[in-house]
C-alpha cells in the first residue's frame, strides 16, 4: 500500500510532472505521460482502455492501441510503485471493470486543488474584505507553472489545456475585480496585458486592463486599448465592442469615473452575475413542443437535471450531456423534457439545431453549418457572417461568453460535428446521438447516457393512452403489441395511432397482420412520412456503418437468438479478434445489444431488420455462411434458413456496401 512516505504528488498546471515521496520520478514518453494525465484528471474514476486511447490517439486509434495503453500503464507503474511484488495488484495503478484507476488523493493533483481553492476564493466573495478575497485568488492562481499539460501529445491534452486554461482566465478576472476594489491599480496592469495578449478577444479582460489604467492615472493609454479592441473585434469577428466596453469608454471620456488613489471607491464595476448585458442580441426560444404522452425515464432525467444545475453554477465549465440510444428510442422526447426542466436555469434563452446526423433527408449538416443556424438565431447578419468554421466558432463563443444558454444539439453524427457547437463557460449543451460518443466523454468530460426500450408497465400505459381507447380492458392484446413493439417508444406510437385511426375496425381484424414477423415493419410505418417508420429509421442506423460492419450485420440476420463471438467470427467467415471489433462497432451504434458472459442479441425488431438484411447477401454466400456455423461444436442454436433472393426486400444493403 501507498504510505505517507511514499505519497505521490502529480503537477498537470504546466509540465506534467509526478513525485513520490518527494522525490520526483521520470514518467516516460510523452503518450505515458499523456495517460497519467487522463488517469489524474479522474482520479479515483475507472477510465476504459478504448476511452484511454481514444483519448490518447484520438479519431486515428493504431490497432495496437490496447497493448499500447498497457504497455504505458505497466511503465508507469514501474516509478509510480516501484516496490511493488512482480505479480501484485498495484496499490497506486489499479486495474478493475476493463479499465485502469489512479489512486491518489485529489488534492495531491494540482489542477484538482486549484479548482477547491478556486471555490474557496468565490465563496469569499462579498463575505470577506476585498484584500482577503484577492489573496484566496493568489492562492489558487500561484499553483500554475505554465500552460497546462505542456508538451502532452493527444486529444484529451489539447481539450484537458484548453478547459484548464479558459478556468484560469475566469479567476484571473474575478482576482481582477478585488483588485480594483482593493485599488490596486499598478499591481494589476501587468497581469492584465499578459492575459490580454494570451486571449486578445475576451472582452472582460479588457475592460478589466482599461479600468485599471484608467484608475491609475493612464487615460490616455485606456483609450489606446479601447481603440484597439475596437480595430480587433472589427477585423476578425465584424462585431463592436459589447456594452459594457462602451459604456466604460463613454465615461472615461465625460471624466467619470474619476481616478482614485489606492484603497478609494472604484466606481462602477461589471455585472458580478456573469451575464454582461450584450445590446442588439435577440433571446431566441427555439426548442420543440414535447412530445404528447411522454412516460418513463425519472431517475435518468433526475440525475442529469442534478448534473448539470450543479456544473452550470460555477460558471466556468460548460455542462454537455449526450443521450444516446436505438433508433425509435426517444431520445429526442427526453433530451426536450430534460431542457424544459431547466429553463429557469438558463433564461437567456434556448437555441436548437437538428443536426440530421442519421435523418431521413440524408445530408448531415456539417459543424460550419450549425454554426451558421446557431449564428443566425443570435442575430448576426449574413452579409456579416465569417466564412471558416475556426472564425464561425470563435464568433459564437464569443457572443455566448457570460450568458446562460440552453443549445439543444439533436440526431448528432459524430464527435467532431458536435465539438466546435459547444461554447465556453456558463450555457449548456445537450445532445442526442445514435452512437456513444466515448471520445467526448474522455476529451471533454461529457455526460453520457444511454435509454434503452420502455418497460412492459410504461409501454402499455403510453400505448393505451395514445390509442384513442381502442385498448382499454384489453390486458392480453395491449401485452402481446408491446412485446411486438419491444418497447421502442416510436413503434408504439405508430400503433396506438393505427388503433385510433381506424375506430370502426375490429381490433383482431386490424392487429392481425401486425403479428407476422414477415410483414411487421410493413406496418410499422406512416405513410408519406418518412421520419415515422421503423424500417426507415433502421436504414439509417445501418447506412452509417462502415463497409465490414454493415457485413457482419447482414451475416447476423442469419441467426436467430443470442450469439457468441464465436458464432459471428463462422457467420462472417473471419478471425475472433475481427468478430470482437465488429460487434463493437454494431454495440456503440445500438444496433446490437451485449449481455453478461458476452452473449448477444438483436432487439425485437432490429432482428427482423437485420433478417432482411440478410436476404441481400447472395443465397450462395448466404448457404456459405450457414455451413460454417453448422460446422462450430458443440452444436450451435438455430439460424434462420438461407432464404432464396426476393424481390421484396427494402434493405438499403446494396447501396452504400
Amino acid at each position: 500500500m501507498a504510505t505517507a512516505e511514499a505519497s505521490l504528488r502529480i503537477q498537470l498546471l504546466g509540465p506534467v510532472r509526478a513525485w513520490r515521496g518527494g522525490v520526483e520520478v521520470a514518467l516516460g514518453p510523452p503518450k505515458q505521460r499523456a495517460v497519467l494525465a487522463l488517469l489524474a484528471c479522474r482520479a479515483g474514476d475507472v477510465v476504459g482502455v478504448e476511452d484511454i486511447a481514444d483519448a490518447v490517439w484520438g479519431s486515428v486509434v493504431p490497432r495496437t492501441a490496447a497493448n499500447g495503453v498497457h504497455t504505458y500503464v505497466a511503465g508507469l507503474r514501474r516509478v509510480l510503485d516501484p516496490y511493488r511484488g512482480r505479480r501484485a495488484a498495484s496499490a497506486v495503478l489499479g486495474f478493475q471493470s476493463g479499465g485502469y484507476c489512479l489512486r491518489v488523493d485529489p488534492a495531491d493533483v494540482d489542477a484538482t486543488l486549484f479548482v477547491r481553492r478556486l471555490g474557496e476564493a468565490r465563496k469569499s466573495r462579498g463575505e470577506a474584505p476585498s484584500e482577503v478575497t484577492a489573496r484566496l485568488y493568489e492562492k489558487a492562481l500561484s499553483l500554475w507553472q505554465g500552460e497546462a499539460l505542456y508538451s502532452v501529445p493527444g486529444p484529451f491534452a489539447v481539450l484537458e489545456r484548453d478547459r484548464l486554461r479558459d478556468l484560469r482566465l475566469t479567476a484571473v478576472e474575478e482576482w481582477a475585480l478585488d483588485m480594483l476594489a482593493a485599488g490596486r491599480h499598478a499591481e494589476l496592469v501587468t497581469e492584465l496585458t499578459g492575459a490580454v495578449a494570451e486571449e486578445p478577444l475576451r472582452e472582460k479582460l479588457r475592460w478589466l486592463l482599461i479600468s485599471a489604467l484608467y484608475r491609475g492615472g493612464r487615460q490616455a493609454h485606456a483609450l489606446q486599448v479601447y481603440e484597439q479592441t475596437r480595430e480587433l473585434l472589427r477585423r476578425d469577428l465584424g462585431i463592436e465592442p459589447g456594452a459594457d466596453l462602451r459604456r466604460l469608454y463613454q465615461q472615461i471620456l465625460s471624466g467619470r469615473p474619476q481616478p482614485r488613489s489606492p484603497g478609494a471607491d472604484t466606481g462602477p464595476l461589471p455585472s458580478t452575475s456573469r451575464r454582461p448585458m450584450l445590446q442588439g442580441i435577440p433571446k431566441p426560444a427555439q426548442l420543440p413542443p414535447l412530445a404528447r404522452g411522454f412516460v418513463g425515464r425519472d431517475s435518468e432525467l433526475g440525475w442529469l437535471e442534478g448534473v448539470v444545475t450543479g456544473e452550470s453554477s460555477g460558471g466556468a465549465t460548460t455542462p454537455v450531456a449526450v443521450v444516446d440510444g436505438p433508433a425509435g428510442v426517444g431520445k429526442s422526447a427526453f433530451v426536450l423534457q430534460l431542457a424544459h426542466r431547466l429553463l429557469d436555469h438558463f433564461p437567456d434563452g434556448q437555441l436548437y439545431v437538428d443536426l440530421r446526423g442519421t435523418g431521413p433527408e440524408g445530408r448531415t449538416v456539417s459543424a460550419v453549418d450549425a454554426l451558421g443556424q446557431l449564428l443566425g438565431s443570435l442575430g448576426v447578419d449574413g452579409a456579416r457572417m465569417p466564412p471558416g468554421l475556426a472564425a464561425r466558432a470563435a464568433l459564437y463563443r464569443s457572443l455566448l461568453h457570460g450568458r446562460k444558454m440552453l443549445v439543444v444539439l439533436d440526431d448528432a453524427h459524430s464527435p467532431h460535428q458536435l465539438r466546435p457547437l459547444i461554447p465556453r463557460g456558463s450555457s449548456c449543451v445537450l445532445a442526442t446521438s445514435r452512437q456513444r460518443f466515448s471520445g467526448l466523454a474522455a476529451r471533454d468530460g461529457a455526460h453520457l447516457v444511454t435509454i434503452g426500450p420502455l418497460h412492459e408497465e410504461e409501454s402499455a400505459r403510453l400505448l393505451t393512452d395514445l390509442s384513442g381507447g381502442r385498448l382499454r380492458g384489453q390486458g392480453p392484446v395491449t401485452a402481446r403489441l408491446v412485446a411486438q413493439c419491444g418497447g421502442l417508444p416510436l413503434a408504439l406510437r405508430i400503433v396506438a395511432e393505427r388503433l385510433a385511426a381506424n375506430p370502426g375496425m375490429p381490433l383482431d381484424a386490424l392487429i392481425e397482420p401486425f403479428a407476422a414477423e414477415r410483414g411487421r415493419l410493413d406496418w410499422l410505418m406512416v405513410n408519406g412520412d418518412a421520419a415515422a417508420s421503423m424500417r426507415g429509421a433502421f436504414d439509417a442506423s445501418y447506412q452509417a456503418l462502415p463497409a465490414d460492419a454493415a457485413r457482419m450485420f447482414r451475416h447476423l440476420g442469419l441467426h436467430s437468438g443470442t450469439f457468441t463471438e464465436e458464432i459471428a467470427a463462422a457467420l462472417a467467415g473471419t478471425d475472433r479478434a475481427t468478430a470482437r471489433r465488429l460487434l463493437s462497432v454494431l454495440v456503440a451504434n445500438h444496433l446490437l445489444e451485449e449481455g453478461p458472459d458476452h452473449l448477444y442479441r438483436f432487439h425485437t425488431l432490429v432482428g427482423l431488420y437485420a433478417a432482411e438484411c440478410a436476404e441481400h447477401e447472395p443465397a450462395a454466400r448466404r448457404q456459405e455462411a450457414l455451413d460454417r456455423l453448422s460446422r462450430l461444436a458443440p452444436a450451435q442454436p438455430p439460424s434462420r434458413p438461407a432464404p432464396a433472393d426476393t424481390p421484396t426486400t427494402r434493405c438499403l444493403a446494396g447501396v452504400a456496401h
